[in-house]
């Protein structure tokens, strides 16, 4: 192969979106970041416009630009989301050959330095697959908790704002959340903090805010943060198990990759009440909190493929990886 690299790797998460290009030797070729990826917000083409400017950025040229295209995407839950962002893909012309699923496969293969085992992501949302040696996988639709899910940071900060808010009308139990959350906003009350939010004088994306402050506020021992807390710990360990005991292991021991950034946020008391939860179930798992970026995974997805990839490549793209840092394209000035 000359003139262009083995695999063209794309991690697009809510918050940020990694595009890297590899050549077929786990050399870092190029390294660029810019924003989320948000098709629901916005429409898919414009989506995958703001990807196609990364591309652009990190190979400038245009045309194929790599052999294969592994992109690993927020939002990719339903056969019909991901046939659809296929094809939005394929039609750039980036790679003859293109694969594209849920960005949580990225954080499996990235953690769990093999082909198999299973992932939970919770940053934005919450997310679990898990792929068997045997190459039987698992999975959830992931459409928040009208799907069965509990947790994710939207729906953490909306639970703080809950309990805050019914401590200061009467109707709730006493927290310290009712004074964490106004002083940490420099607002007055609660009420005021909800009010904020909906009319706009607080960008939505400062509700993130509130998961940090969870955590602090649990650590000095408040009851209702510390109960929040320990059911996100509950909810993450059941659904890697649940996704485990519809697979077939071969007795192995399953590598358990926890990511996002509620999780690699690194809470003791969440860690621990996780490592609880599925140490319980007495199944072999190795629990993992991943440390490297996610778009690893994509780039060793997009190896795999290929079948180049070697232990040597691995840790030579790994090393690469997490010893350099992106470049991020300077935001466009509007008229």
């Amino acid at each position: 192969m000359t003139g262009r690299a083995a695999v063209l790797a794309i991690d697009a998460g809510n918050s940020k979106t990694d595009v890297a290009l590899v050549s077929a030797r786990g050399d870092l070729l190029a390294w660029v970041r810019g924003g989320g990826f948000n098709p629901h917000e916005r429409r898919l083409p414009e989506a995958i416009a703001m990807i196609a400017a990364l591309v652009r950025q990190a190979a400038p040229g245009g045309g194929p630009v790599a052999e294969h295209v592994a992109a690993f995407l927020a939002h990719c839950d339903l056969p019909v989301e991901q046939e659809a962002m296929r094809a939005e893909i394929a039609a750039q012309g980036w790679a003859p050959d293109v694969t594209v699923d849920n960005d949580t496969f990225a954080i499996l293969r990235a953690g769990s330095g093999r082909p198999y085992g299973v992932a939970v992501v919770c940053g934005g949302g919450m997310n679990c697959v898990a792929l068997a040696p045997g190459g039987g996988s698992a999975r959830y639709p992931a459409l928040g908790r009208r799907s069965g899910d509990w947790g994710g940071g939207e729906f953490l900060a909306e639970e703080v704002l809950w309990w805050a808010v019914r401590d200061e009308d009467g109707r709730g139990v006493p927290t310290m959340l009712r004074e964490a959350v106004p002083a940490h906003f420099g607002l007055p009350d609660v009420l005021s903090v909800c009010v904020a939010f909906h009319l706009h004088d607080l960008p939505e994306e400062r509700l993130h805010e509130l998961v940090p402050l969870l955590f602090e506020v649990a650590g000095r021992g408040d009851a209702v943060a510390g109960a929040l807390i320990d059911r996100l710990g509950d909810e993450t360990a059941v659904m890697a198990t649940a996704a485990m005991d519809r697979l077939d292991w071969d007795g192995r021991t399953i590598p358990i990759v926890l990511g996002g950034g509620v999780l690699t946020a690194a809470d003791p008391r969440l860690l621990a009440r996780i490592e609880k939860g599925l140490r319980g179930t007495g199944a072999d798992v190795d629990v993992r909190l991943l440390a490297d970026p996610p778009v690893i995974g994509s780039a060793l997805y997009g190896l795999d493929r290929l079948g180049a990839t070697r232990p040597d490549v691995e840790r030579r793209l790994t090393e690469a990886i997490t010893t350099s840092v992106p470049v991020t394209p300077a935001p466009r000035k509007t008229p």
